[in-house]
């Protein structure tokens, strides 16, 4: 008699681990969790839910932080993907990632091509490391073949933590609204103490001179910013005087 106990009881002694749960009796279930992974071919539509978009964006920032985190001092240099190699902008962002390197810096851009490429181009020629920051777009350019490091991303507010948490500063060349977005993007951080000790230098007078003119008389005088928000960037024509502001102490 003490040797034997009913088929019930029996059942209702059994148990299952799923991970750190324990069900017993009729809690337990059908399978593991590796047979429902394996076997479940249900609907997709999850793939399109915020909840999985949540882990998309972590795994971004993720890679984004593992493949940067050793980069050492380094400056962003921004600029129009439609400057024709060749052209005297072009050359400009040459010369501007050449002399980067020699500093002792490292460059950023947004890997592609134009003034991109011309900046990544100088620091691959100069011997340095050369990072190219992708983007997902409709009309796909992919990285230009200068970029030594390149990560593309899905999410722009993703990439834009990018540049601005690797780099010490930013070099602006002439650019359209991409280059005006990160530009206004890096003013407002700084603005508002975001970032600590962040040089934005805009190169080339005759492009930038109207916008800054604008924000000088019309922003500035109609009281939508401080005239101490004048201070905030440089404008030079002078590749060398902008290496020296944005890599200074």
């Amino acid at each position: 008699m003490n040797g034997s106990r009913g088929t019930g009881e029996r059942d209702d002694r059994r148990e299952q681990r799923l991970g750190p749960v324990v069900r017993r009796g009729d809690q337990m279930t059908a399978g593991t969790a590796d047979q429902r992974l394996l076997d479940t071919r249900g609907p997709s539509d999850w793939v399109h839910g915020d909840p999985w978009r949540v882990l998309r964006i972590q795994s971004e920032f993720v890679e984004g932080f593992g493949a940067l985190a050793e980069l050492g001092p380094a400056v962003s240099v921004f600029g129009s993907a439609r400057t024709p190699p060749g052209s005297p902008e072009y050359e400009l962002g040459r010369r501007i990632g050449g002399g980067l390197v020699e500093a002792g810096f490292a460059v950023i851009t947004g890997g592609g091509p134009g003034a991109m490429e011309a900046a990544n181009r100088g620091a691959s020629e100069a011997g340095g490391v050369s990072v190219g920051l992708g983007i997902e777009l409709p009309f796909e350019q992919g990285l230009n073949e200068y970029v030594g490091i390149g990560i593309n991303f899905r999410y722009f507010f993703v990439r834009k933590t990018m540049f601005v948490k690797y780099a010490q500063g930013f070099l602006v060349l002439p650019g359209g609204l991409g280059t005006l977005d990160e530009l206004f993007e890096a003013l407002t951080l700084v603005q508002t103490r975001k970032v600590t000790r962040f040089p934005i230098v805009l190169v080339g007078t005759d492009y930038w001179g109207g916008l800054v003119a604008w924000l000088r008389d019309t922003v500035v005088a109609q009281g939508k910013a401080s005239p101490v928000d004048e201070s905030l960037f440089h404008l030079t024509d002078d590749v060398d005087e902008a290496i020296a502001l944005v890599t200074k102490p």
